[in-house]
């Protein structure tokens, strides 16, 4: 029995050709939008800009689901993996009335479509993604390889959701996407929603085949099901068949999902555990460039990879071609399709869901409307004593994991809180988040397992392209989280990381998307506490590829100990629509600020230690700057040295937590002052800055500040495995070289300051005997401690 009646196919066939002729009217037409005179030249971009390949293999899936999401009652979402469509998704919002809804200057009318013609890939307009301006988009798709890594974090704690993903065949030969078919490992049916990956194989990327496309059928149905999924089959080109394949073919997907749903539920309803299904997906075969020009100018076009971008690429100025594109245009007969006013026809137009049915508006596309905040406990029940500056903590991490555990157990019920990483949740001292929760995991379960449930809020997969794209989803659709990883390996994202932060800056201006919630990162692990692992795991540059980020998204904390990081986290999971960068360590360390200390100082973001320095009235005769934990305790010791044989040397001690305070006001919105700066800095005196990555990212954030005395220490790309101090050391970072580069700044000579020098020099010689011959450091850079810190 067929699944559609004639009547249903010619409509859909007939919505179908609508988003087709509106595809092609956004890439080539200037005017003229319903072709109700003859095509002429002037009608025509002058730029023709777009990508024809995907654009109708899109546009009949998206009507297809359209039918299914009807029939079915579906709560559906979509997400366009192939690169450049965004014909497709503008078309189809804009049909479904979305797209005017937001937009009333795109009406639906001929005036509308004139419009939406026009704006596209147009100075001022709509790029060829599907950006964030277009409605129902979580996923640009400029950079490939992310689409279901997305449409998993869109699903999870979202039971009744089904994200439909079109995997591109060039997308699909990216490492990333390659690894999101394994987060079917991750999906728990009883509690999440569903991913409804469908693959299209169009053949050809740019200007070669596919791998996925040139396998055989019995080679490409065997590495899906490898991967854990049932595949269905479509293909074909002739429209009446393909319409009632696809059509019985997504009924047949949409059963096997609430089957495995229903199964799941009722199972763990009575009492019982679910098992991973075995999801559906499709695998649709089309022609590339489906019903374009067969030929042009005598070459293939259609089903080759010249139709991948603008099939005809010259109807201004070649008469030829203006008539081949007039010919394709009235192929679709748009007389048909539009009436007298240039509206859809009723009998279309009714194919479409209705309200937040409809993909372009259903809610969980524009997240900030969803989101609700956390509940969150009072960070300060989980601060650590500090009855005097330089207490010995346990590690900062280790401090901040409780306070983690209760946000998890607070928002259990909610079910919009989850934590992300490479498998460093342990590693980088969280372990108190298990005491409330798990790693969710839909695999294998082993009696030796630790720490694994079905039903988790900790999400793990040794791929930091997975943790990041999960987040992403799950954030775009109106909920929290928070990825922790090693500092050197957060790298492999900064890609990711940039397109993430590009939608965030886009959206700004978007009145329509409501503020998500922050994108969080936790870098523990750090460079200079990688002293066992060696120069490959010592790179603190993922802050320098992060503030070359617009101002009103990005924020970088580099709190010095762990009630700093306590306040930091706070603010940061509260915060809305920002990328924050939060750099600590998990190694036992000095605690210089109480509770109530560090919530002035985070408030602040910048501030002088006047317990640490010894200044009067006067200003000082050197500043002692330090941003980051390691960086900090080197300065303190050094400030102690400094004090300890240089009495009459006046010092200032600044710590620097939110390392945007250095740049101007005028630059970023926490930036301070040229007035408020020299407050702190002096206009004139030496300042020595012990800094957590590059030291030229500090003198490129303030190079237009008055003082040009600042010298910066910092990661000088020298690492190997080594001990701890050593690496501070190889890189000038440690207490030895910042005080002699002190005494080597002093504006007037000091009478031990020569001396002390010498001194500090052969400490050095001494520290690298010592490890050379112990393989650790000196007991006494090991043992130090802030003077009156073990009273």
């Amino acid at each position: 029995m067929a699944t559609l009646d004639p009547d249903l196919l010619q409509r859909i066939d007939a919505y179908w050709r609508a988003a087709n002729y509106l595809s092609v009217g956004q890439m080539y037409l200037f005017d003229n939008p319903l072709l109700r005179r003859p095509l002429e030249p002037r009608h025509i971009k002058r730029m023709l800009l777009g990508h024809w390949g995907t654009t109708p293999g899109q546009n009949f899936i998206y009507a297809h689901l359209n039918r299914a999401i009807k029939a079915h009652d579906l709560d559906m979402i979509y997400l366009s993996g192939p690169g450049h469509g965004g014909p497709a998704v503008f078309a189809h919002t804009y049909l479904e009335g979305t797209y005017s809804e937001i937009y009333p200057d795109v009406g639906r009318d001929e005036a509308g479509l004139r419009q939406l013609f026009m704006q596209f890939s147009f100075p001022g307009g709509v790029p060829s993604h599907a950006s964030p301006e277009c409605p129902g988009s979580i996923h640009e798709g400029g950079e490939l390889g992310y689409s279901l890594s997305h449409a998993f974090g869109a699903v999870f704690d979202n039971p009744e959701l089904i994200a439909a993903c079109v995997v591109g065949d060039g997308e699909a030969e990216t490492g990333p996407l390659a690894t999101a078919w394994h987060s079917n490992k991750f999906l728990n049916p009883a509690t999440d929603g569903a991913v409804l990956p469908i693959l299209h194989l169009n053949g050809y990327k740019i200007a070669n085949p596919t791998v996925l496309a040139r396998i055989d059928d019995d080679e490409l149905d065997q590495l899906l099901r490898g991967y854990g999924w049932t595949p269905i089959r479509v293909e074909g080109h002739e429209p009446a068949l393909m319409h009632e394949a696809m059509a019985s073919t997504l009924d047949r997907a949409v059963e096997q999902i609430r089957a495995a749903q229903r199964e799941a539920r009722e199972r763990v309803a009575s009492g019982g555990d679910c098992e991973r299904p075995r999801w559906p997906m499709i695998v649709l075969r089309s022609p590339k460039g489906w019903t374009g020009p067969a030929r042009v100018d005598d070459t293939p076009v259609e089903g080759t990879f010249r139709a991948h971008q603008v099939p005809i690429r010259d109807p201004r100025t070649n008469p030829a071609h203006l008539a081949q594109l007039e010919a394709w245009l009235k192929s679709y007969r748009p007389e048909e399709l539009f009436d007298d006013t240039g509206r859809l026809r009723p009998e279309l137009a009714e194919l479409a869901p209705v309200g937040p049915r409809r993909m372009g508006a259903n809610p969980h596309a524009n997240g900030g409307l969803l989101l609700r905040d956390l509940r969150m406990p009072d960070f300060r029940d989980y601060a650590v004593q500090v009855p005097t500056p330089g207490t010995t903590g346990k590690g900062d991490t280790h401090v901040l994991g409780p306070f983690l555990r209760d946000v998890i157990r607070l928002n259990d019920e909610r079910r919009h809180f989850r934590l992300f990483g490479p498998d460093e949740t342990l590693s980088n001292g969280l372990e108190a988040v298990f005491e409330a929760t798990s790693r969710q995991w839909l695999g294998e379960l082993w009696p030796e397992d630790a720490l694994l449930a079905r039903d988790g809020r900790v999400m793990e997969v040794l791929s930091e392209h997975q943790c990041q794209g999960w987040l992403e989803g799950y954030l775009l659709t109106g909920r929290h989280g928070l990825f922790n990883c090693y500092e050197a390996f957060i790298h492999i994202i900064d890609s990711m990381f940039n397109q993430h932060a590009k939608w965030l800056k886009v959206t700004t201006q978007l009145p329509w998307r409501p503020r998500l919630a922050s994108l969080n990162y936790l870098i523990a692990s750090h460079v200079w506490r990688q002293d066992h692992n060696g120069f490959s795991h010592q790179d603190p540059g993922f802050i320098d590829h992060v503030v070359n980020k617009k101002a009103e998204v990005v924020r970088v904390y580099l709190p010095p100990d762990a009630n700093c990081l306590l306040s930091v986290m706070d603010h940061c999971l509260r915060s809305r629509h920002y990328v924050n960068v939060v750099i600590a360590g998990k190694h036992p360390a000095p605690q210089w600020l109480t509770a109530e200390e560090a919530i002035v100082h985070c408030s602040r973001g910048i501030g002088v230690w006047d317990w640490a320095g010894n200044e009067s009235d006067e200003e000082p005769d050197i500043v002692m700057a330090c941003c980051g934990d390691v960086p900090t305790l080197e300065t303190l010791a050094a400030v102690s040295i400094l004090r300890e044989h240089l009495p009459e040397l006046t010092v200032r001690v600044v710590n620097v937590v939110d390392l945007m305070k250095l740049q101007s006001d005028r630059e970023h919105p926490h930036g301070l002052s040229d007035a408020d700066f020299d407050d702190l800095f002096t206009a004139d005196r030496p300042v020595v800055f012990a800094f957590h990555g590059y030291p030229w990212l500090v003198h490129r954030l303030t190079y237009r500040r008055c003082n040009r005395g600042m010298r910066v220490h910092g990661y000088q790309e020298e690492g190997t495995i080594t001990t701890p101090f050593d690496m501070t050391v190889l890189n000038e970072l440690d207490r030895f070289h910042l005080a002699i580069d002190a005494i080597d700044q002093l504006p007037r000579p000091h009478a031990r300051a020569g001396r002390l020098k010498r001194l500090l020099c052969d400490k050095l010689i001494q520290h690298r005997q010592y490890i050379d011959r112990h393989g650790e450091d000196m007991p006494e850079v090991r043992d130090w401690q802030w003077p009156g810190a073990g009273d």
